[in-house]
């Protein structure tokens, strides 16, 4: 019976080193990664400093004069833009999977949605240059220059030549991409709310619009905003489909219809060109803000989730 005992505690005691391994290996791995970016970011750094860097608009290798400000309002832009887009869409799948859909329907509406996350990145940015971009050059966006082109102020947004390798393509693209994964976590959120809350709901007379937005959306409003903070961190990331579609035109954008370049798209187009060492230095100080910027948006996130439970 000792020996049993004994025999127990040490396998408890594996278990316990392992697992803390596993979980100490993830911070290692991500101190690791961050030390070796600064440290091949510090020749770029010591030159032109942290706002010098991200306030600088000039993107000049021959010069050796680098500026993020291009690739960073890039990268929001296009990252703002496809949320706007698709929070709406995916809110309407999740709602309609989990409360409107015929149960004969629901798997294979569910299936065909978490296929979109599946689809590798490379395959959308190849239907974007080949396909979807000369539809949007030729039919969207002269309809939205008509539409909207003479209206003051609102009118600038919609100028320029329609090519179809936009901003305003690659933020349709990038919606596509992560409306999935807000879908999927939205639906199975609203699915967790406890039946005895809708009964009741329905009990004193409320129409399922009404239990849709005063029960199940309340009581799913953490489920939701991680999924959107999970969109928002693939959409920030994303590189290959935005390559094909956005043009890596170093330049700020004041029109939809311009070609722009992000963090990801400068990093996988000219890391191979750099050919100095502060050149290299700048893409990796290129890479070091972009890890920051998720490090920023995941402790945003997790502090209104944090109050949103206190509350």
């Amino acid at each position: 019976m000792v020996d049993n005992n004994r025999q127990q505690q040490w396998l408890e005691r594996i278990f316990a080193a392992t697992t803390f391994l596993a979980a100490f290996l993830v911070l290692a791995v991500i101190v690791s990664i961050f030390l070796s970016l600064f440290r091949e970011s510090l020749p770029a750094m010591e030159k032109f400093g942290l706002w010098g860097f991200i306030s600088a608009t000039e993107w000049d290798p021959v010069g050796e004069v680098f500026g993020a400000a291009t690739t960073l309002y890039g990268t929001l832009v296009t990252t703002a833009l496809a949320l706007i887009m698709a929070i709406p869409l995916s809110m309407g799948i999740a709602i309609f999977i989990a409360e409107l859909c015929p149960p004969v329907l629901r798997p294979l509406i569910a299936t065909a949605t978490e296929l979109l996350a599946a689809i590798p990145s490379i395959i959308y940015g190849m239907w974007g240059l080949f396909t979807f971009a000369p539809l949007m050059a030729e039919y969207v966006e002269p309809a939205l220059q008509r539409t909207f082109g003479a209206i003051p102020l609102l009118g600038k947004l919609f100028s320029g030549v329609p090519l179809g390798i936009d901003i305003l393509t690659t933020s349709i693209i990038l919606s596509i991409m992560i409306t999935p994964f807000i879908a999927s976590i939205a639906r199975d959120t609203f699915a967790l709310t406890p039946p005895q809350l809708k009964e009741s709901a329905y009990g004193i007379g409320a129409t399922r619009w009404e239990v849709i937005r005063d029960v199940m959306i309340p009581h799913a409003k953490t489920g939701i905003f991680g999924g959107i903070i999970i969109a928002m961190g693939r959409a920030l990331g994303e590189t290959m489909a935005v390559a094909f579609v956005l043009g890596n035109r170093h330049a700020i954008a004041t029109s939809l219809f311009d070609a722009s370049a992000t963090i990801t798209v400068t990093l996988a187009n000219e890391f191979t060109e750099a050919d100095s060492d502060l050149y290299l230095s700048a893409l990796f100080y290129l890479a070091l803000i972009l890890l920051s910027m998720n490090f920023i948006v995941l402790a945003l996130a997790k502090t209104v989730l944090a109050r949103s439970k206190q509350g």
